[in-house]
């Protein structure tokens, strides 16, 4: 068996839930709860943790994307279509949530040999390959040039990216986290993210590299897997597959001393994103 996947089986997952949208639980909350899970886990205080959300249309800026020459221009294009911009606590560039588009964490705490960058990605890999192994279509890890937020771990069926996966580590907890398109069309948020780009002036002279997106490289599982296939029924899979790969899996929310470094965390949040506030 492969270590990534031997990365998966623990003895215990932790699931918490955040799948259902909640207009009072903004975005900037469930980066703030992934790095207080991080803390967590990292220090022993929980064990492996699986976290799932979703959010409203949110943009979400890459630190990489601050410096676009005409950033506020992009926003209030943003704010024209409904969507909001913030800046998540890590690199990368500019991706898409919206009410099909679900999120995904593992925090695992980090060995003593260290868990190495690509184990970390190739355990989130292989965790979707098992979500969706019923299916006859292959999903491949490679960059998908012309998608927004492009990566070696870009997810695609078919030449099209519907996923795209990120790491981030605190305090010897890693976080693996992916964004998975479900439902909706992958073209429509890659003609979004375009479009910001175009607004915030990319094409402007700067040390920083900003894809070129062309949305038609991009897509949802719904449409690739020629399906009708929900937010709910990619969380049955989710838990199922954590089930198979664990000897207990239980749920609860943040509680004691989660709560005080989640609020530490969404400080840091509050802080960078004032910065980009006219």
């Amino acid at each position: 068996m492969l270590e990534s996947t031997l990365l998966l089986q623990q003895k215990k997952w932790r699931i918490i839930d955040h799948s259902s949208v909640n207009p009072h639980f903004h975005a900037m909350q469930s980066f703030a709860i992934d790095d207080t899970l991080c803390m967590s886990v990292g220090s022993g205080y929980s064990p492996p943790t699986a976290r799932a959300w979703v959010h409203a249309n949110t943009l979400v800026l890459g630190i990489q994307d601050t410096k676009l020459a005409a950033l506020q221009d992009g926003l209030d294009f943003l704010a024209s279509q409904n969507y909001e911009g913030i800046v998540r606590n890590s690199g990368g560039l500019a991706v898409v949530l919206d009410e099909g588009v679900l999120n995904l964490t593992l925090i695992f705490p980090d060995t003593e040999k260290g868990i190495d960058i690509n184990r970390g990605y190739d355990s989130m890999y292989d965790l979707i390959r098992l979500m969706f192994q019923d299916f006859p279509q292959t999903i491949e890890a490679y960059e998908i040039v012309g998608s927004y937020c492009p990566g070696s771990y870009d997810l695609s069926i078919d030449g099209k990216k519907f996923a795209g996966i990120s790491q981030r580590r605190i305090r010897k907890g890693v976080a693996v986290q992916i964004y998975l398109c479900v439902t909706g069309s992958g073209r429509k948020r890659a003609e979004l993210v375009r479009d910001f780009y175009t607004y915030a002036k990319f094409m402007e002279p700067s040390k920083y590299h900003f894809p070129d997106v062309r949305p038609e490289v991009m897509a949802s599982l719904s449409e690739l897997l020629k399906t009708d296939i929900s937010i709910q029924d990619v969380m049955l899979r989710f838990l199922q597959t954590l089930k198979g790969l664990a000897e207990e899996i239980y749920s609860n929310g943040l509680q004691g001393n989660e709560l005080e470094w989640f609020q530490l965390y969404y400080e840091r949040m509050n802080e960078r994103n004032n910065k980009i506030k006219p």
